[in-house]
């Protein structure tokens, strides 16, 4: 198995198109082969910052991920939201790295 996870800081101005961006993304993805969770979550000291917490059957269900059309439109949306940071990490076999 593999975990994703990381935050995505964003716009604190664009929340909500932010929530109704991840809510989509959350409903795609989670139909996807090999994807056993996939969340986000907004925290709750600082709600322009959203947790991404993703497991995967193995890394070529992760790869596929990445290129599906729901993917892309997330990436789109975010553009337009804003993100202002983002660090997103891979754990697998006690093993994290930066996802990039």
């Amino acid at each position: 198995m593999l975990i994703v996870t990381g935050i995505i800081e964003l716009n604190a101005d664009k929340i909500g198109p932010a929530q109704a961006a991840a809510t989509k993304m959350m409903e795609e993805t989670r139909k996807e082969p090999g994807c056993i969770v996939y969340e986000f979550s907004q925290l709750v000291e600082a709600p322009h910052k959203f947790r991404v917490y993703e497991e995967w059957e193995d890394m070529e269900a992760l790869k596929l991920h990445g290129q599906t059309a729901h993917m892309a439109a997330f990436r789109e949306a975010l553009g337009d939201i804003g993100v202002t940071s983002r660090e997103i990490f891979t754990v697998s076999n006690g093993v994290k790295a930066p996802l990039g």
